[in-house]
């Protein structure tokens, strides 16, 4: 995988207090759809989510939105979406979202983004994906859980063995730029290890 075709964003069903989160979803949604990134994203109309769906979609995107049966009529589908997908329950909803994306941002959110955020780090520490991982840092949002990272690594609970690294953005322009880098960094990596590998092979 060497082109970032797709990315994951969880985020808020709400906006927050802070007009910054959606400015900066608003940013980042512009710039998938003049990138041609599809946007994967939980499905609704609502909050942070409306928000950055609706910004790809207005500026000609597209976007895929993936919703459990039991929150639409909390988090209202969007019907101008691309792609909806209705799911049976939240695994099967998460599932996709992976198998969806080539990357994963984290904007401004509650407990359900800092779940589907931790889910997709816990994977990447397991090594059963090396997708990007990026936290978009706006007004410094993720700050405490950076801290609480730092300090699980001096109390050596995230060892050198399982160390798993997020991208940090502070600013919503920087996102796709970082996660572009990531993608081509993790493709040359691939082929430099195909490349040493196939000696072996000839044997």
């Amino acid at each position: 995988m060497g082109t970032l075709n797709s990315v994951c964003v969880y985020c808020g069903s709400g906006l927050g207090n802070n007009p910054i989160h959606a400015e900066a979803a608003r940013i980042l949604g512009q710039a998938m759809a003049e990138s041609g990134v599809r946007l994967v994203y939980g499905g609704g109309s609502v909050g942070l989510m409306g928000t950055v769906a609706r910004s790809v979609l207005e500026a000609g995107g597209a976007v895929t939105g993936i919703i459990p049966e039991f929150l639409r009529s909390r988090e209202r589908p969007m019907a101008e979406l691309t792609e909806l997908i209705v799911t049976e329950n939240m695994h099967v909803r998460k599932m996709l979202m992976f198998e969806r994306a080539d990357a994963f941002v984290a904007l401004a959110g509650g407990v359900g983004t800092l779940e589907e955020l931790v889910e997709q780090m816990t994977w990447a520490q397991l090594g059963r994906h090396k997708k990007p991982v990026l936290l978009a840092n706006i007004g410094g949002f993720w700050n405490p859980l950076i801290r609480l990272l730092d300090a699980m690594r001096r109390e050596q609970f995230i060892r050198g063995d399982l160390e798993v690294r997020c991208l940090v953005a502070e600013r919503a322009e920087d996102i796709l730029p970082m996660l572009n880098d990531a993608v081509a960094a993790r493709s040359r990596e691939e082929i430099d290890k195909t490349a040493a590998a196939e000696p072996l092979s000839r044997m």
